[in-house]
């Protein structure tokens, strides 16, 4: 029986895993893939207080190693399902079922899609939602990126220095993005911002991307295409009567789920900025909420 057991080895998950580690209480950190989240999908953090441009990979690696380094236990192990409704909690997995008093759900978000009809079958094929992960498929060829946000000027200008040419697909008529990064992105010669534009159909040859139509029936030919139009809380394990219509966990200004023991954490939860530092700062606020 664990006192805590988080759910999500993000940031907000490790941060809360620590505090519970100091505060003498019985903890286990529990995640289907690697140790940082989507930590393990971003070129540089540069936001972070006190870390100056750090590779998001080398950021998960050093809290992968404070996780080992105060010996705090951890299982990468998928969750297939939940019992949370009882005073003792039961977390079933791909290979063991854990019990606890205290849960905290810290799953994060993946990235939404665009919901084209052969979408799915070309990701991995031509398709990504990972510019470190993938750009070295892509080096010197004509790619295209959709997206208004930090995340997408961000794998923008990473991208920009391995492709060839990259056509900025923006569905707004301006950037939501920090005015540094869309400078940044206007300064570049192999970038083209497309304003006012939508994706509606996407060609392939041979299983592999080839073209994108946009909507004003402009044919592009690209090899690749990078989507970053937001995010999905992963939440479909979790009760659906904590869940807001847009599938968020519900909580108070405690954490706290209407479920006695049940807490939210990070980016699973609705809040006005998801950023590394928020998400930290919620996996240090909940650990002093948790009931004994």
């Amino acid at each position: 029986m664990y006192d805590v057991i988080i759910i999500g080895m993000g940031i907000s998950g490790i941060t809360a895993a620590i505090y519970a580690k100091r505060s003498n209480k019985k903890v286990l950190l529990i995640d289907k893939a690697m140790p940082g989240g989507t930590l393990n999908n971003i070129d540089k953090v540069s936001n972070y207080p006190g870390l100056v441009d750090i590779s998001g990979p080398d950021f998960a690696a050093n809290l992968f190693k404070q996780i080992k380094t105060l010996d705090i236990p951890y299982k990468l192990e998928e969750v297939k399902s939940l019992k949370l409704t009882d005073n003792v909690k039961v977390i079933e997995t791909t290979n063991n079922t854990y019990q606890a008093k205290n849960v905290i759900l810290a799953m994060g978000r993946r990235p939404k899609m665009l919901g084209l009809e052969n979408e799915s079958s070309l990701l991995g094929r031509g398709i990504s939602t990972c510019a470190l992960c993938d750009a070295f498929f892509y080096k010197d060829k004509d790619i295209a990126v959709v997206g208004t946000g930090n995340s997408a000027l961000q794998e923008t200008l990473y991208l920009a220095n391995i492709v060839n040419k990259i056509y900025l697909i923006n569905r707004r008529d301006g950037f939501r993005g920090d005015s540094m990064l869309v400078d940044q992105i206007k300064s570049l010669d192999n970038i083209e911002i497309i304003y006012n534009a939508n994706i509606k159909e996407l060609n392939s040859e041979n299983n592999k991307l080839s073209e994108i139509i946009l909507a004003n029936n402009k044919h592009i030919k690209v090899e690749g295409l990078f989507i970053y139009i937001g995010s999905i809380p992963e939440t479909k394990i979790v009760p659906e009567d904590i869940l807001d219509s847009d599938g968020y966990v519900i909580v108070d200004k405690y954490l706290k789920t209407k479920l006695p023991g049940v807490y939210a954490i990070g980016d699973i939860i609705k809040k006005d900025v998801y950023q590394l530092v928020t998400a930290a700062a919620d996996g240090a606020r909940v650990i002093s909420y948790l009931e004994d």
